[in-house]
């Protein structure tokens, strides 16, 4: 196997001028419009899941630096509409266009296409070499992008399931984390790892994983998590252009998101919250699905008179504190919406860094809502206790603006 990466490398040294410092740049304009998913949740129980001021632990050096943006819409613009895979497929064969260094690794990527069609059209495309199939042996290849990062290649390193990525958590956290710094900076790890994590529908506790609080507390690598087409092709694009290693979460409910994104070549800036819906009274924070989840509570609460601020964090680490502070500045109130686990989840981290750095600024208490702490159930309706609805969101927010 060592051979095959030798091969590709000699193939590819003409590309080694390429220059990758273009994966800091930021779009200056930014798609304004959304997608609602319709949810078919029940009347549920609105008991607010809390989590209290107390700093759990810091949050060091997690501000991030907001490029400027503009207001304009990229509506105006040439486009074309796409699905959120096929969105995330575009970003990935630029890239591979563009940088000979670029290539995929996983379980049925290849001519099969991936398990959710990501992949799908690219081997025949870029040859076996560069959309490389694998054993069931997710230890065994990603520990192989890793040394190929190592070596001068840029991998993708794609998991069937996000959960199956817990048989590599040792290549990850000890190798994919730390190599940078436990070789003095003689190793760059430009490598991404992606997949489809989640709560689906009824696909039982093992493929229902939400990955991101356990990766979260890994020194030197930087998570972000997709929500529209727009976001998953720009932050594909990114990721694969950092020098860091980067994962990339995507659910397993947005892949077949519809939205219309630009004909023009774009990158998303790593280390960005985007501002979905501006408003005065609560801050609302919230990222991947639960974003739809949001905007529907939203659409309830302006009904009721309410003027939500709904930010999608999307950089999970480290946090965009800079949109997030001025936004916390603002409406004094914040409320963090996630399907993570509330224990130790994504929530517990910026509450304590929100805390940490605007409490001043607060006027209430920290609300999170959260996954429940149990393993996720097969029965639908169970399921759905489990993860966070939109009339707990609506509840919230009244209770917080009283």
């Amino acid at each position: 196997m060592a051979s095959i990466f030798q091969t590709i490398g000699a193939a590819t040294s003409l590309s080694s001028s390429i220059d990758t410092n273009t994966s800091r740049r930021s779009l200056s304009e930014r798609k304004a419009s959304f997608v609602v998913v319709r949810s078919d949740a029940a009347k549920i129980n609105t008991r607010l899941n809390r989590i209290g001021g107390r700093i759990d632990h810091l949050i060091t050096n997690a501000v991030a630096t907001k490029a400027d943006t503009s207001a304009a819409s990229t509506a105006s613009k040439p486009g074309h509409e796409v699905l959120l895979f096929e969105a995330l497929k575009e970003g990935l064969e630029e890239e591979m266009d563009r940088d000979a260094r670029v290539c995929v690794m996983g379980e049925d990527v290849g001519h099969y296409g991936g398990s959710y069609k990501v992949t799908k059209g690219l081997a025949p495309k870029f040859g076996d070499l560069r959309v490389l199939d694998t054993p069931i042996a997710e230890n065994a290849f990603t520990g192989m992008g890793i040394g190929a990062a190592m070596m001068g290649l840029r991998p993708i390193i794609e998991g069937m399931n996000m959960g199956f990525l817990l048989l590599a958590f040792n290549q990850i956290s000890n190798n994919c984390g730390m190599l940078h710094y436990t070789s003095g900076g003689q190793f760059k790890i430009p490598v991404v790892i992606r997949g489809p994590g989640g709560v689906g529908r009824q696909l039982g506790a093992e493929h229902s994983q939400r990955l991101e609080s356990y990766f979260q507390s890994i020194p030197g690598i930087q998570m972000v998590a997709c929500s529209t087409p727009y976001n998953a092709k720009g932050l594909m694009k990114a990721a694969i252009r950092s020098d860091n290693p980067v994962i990339l979460f995507e659910h397993v409910l947005l892949y077949n998101l519809k939205e219309t994104i630009p004909d023009e070549e774009y990158v998303l800036n790593l280390e960005e919250a985007e501002m979905v819906r501006p408003g005065q009274h609560v801050t609302i924070l919230t990222y991947s699905r639960m974003r739809y989840h949001v905007m529907q509570a939203a659409k309830t609460l302006v009904n009721k008179g309410y003027d939500p601020e709904v930010i999608d964090i999307r950089s999970l680490k480290p946090f965009d504190l800079h949109t997030i502070g001025n936004s916390v500045k603002k409406t004094h109130r914040v409320l963090i919406v996630e399907e993570c686990m509330r224990t130790g989840g994504i929530g517990a981290s910026l509450t304590a860094a929100i805390n940490e750095n605007f409490q001043d600024y607060l006027d209430a208490p920290i609300v999170c809502l959260s996954s429940q702490d149990v393993p996720t159930p097969y029965a639908g309706t169970l399921e759905e206790w489990t993860v966070v609805q939109p009339p707990q969101i609506v509840a919230a927010v009244e209770q917080l603006c009283q």
